[in-house]
């Protein structure tokens, strides 16, 4: 299984999915794009299997990917402080690949029906997504 971690501004999400995936699928091939540098760098010290930066490494990487997971500020434009470009979100948007967004509410955007729960528990229920999907 080939999944996408995508981030931006200081990484510390995609982090935390990055570890906790290799953790649970030790086996998972993990790319990490990050819309900076800083981004990246996290994701790859987490335990990625590669790291690649800005747009077009988001664009080829969801062309690859069978699993897509990031905040949902990856799929709005101008979101995560103006780091999600039009073409990032329309890739991940138009990807074949599924995918596991983390509803945070620093993107201004509310989504109906979705507690506003700590990150861990988030993250916990995204990678479970990832590793047992039946559970829904």
């Amino acid at each position: 299984m080939r999944i996408l971690v995508v981030d931006a501004q200081g990484g510390g999400v995609g982090r935390q999915l990055v570890l906790k995936i290799r953790e649970k699928l030790p086996d998972a091939v993990i790319m990490a794009v990050g819309t900076n540098t800083v981004a990246s760098s996290a994701m790859l010290k987490a335990g990625a299997d590669s790291a690649a930066t800005g747009e077009n490494a988001v664009v080829v990487g969801c062309r690859k990917a069978d699993v897509i997971v990031g905040p949902v500020g990856i799929v709005i434009t101008d979101a995560m402080d103006g780091e999600i470009t039009s073409v990032m979100a329309e890739a991940v948007a138009r990807s074949d690949a599924k995918r596991i967004l983390i509803p945070f509410y620093h993107c201004d955007t509310f989504i109906a029906g979705v507690t506003n729960r700590g990150m861990g528990a988030l993250i916990a229920d995204a990678v479970r997504e990832l590793t047992d999907p039946s559970t829904d």
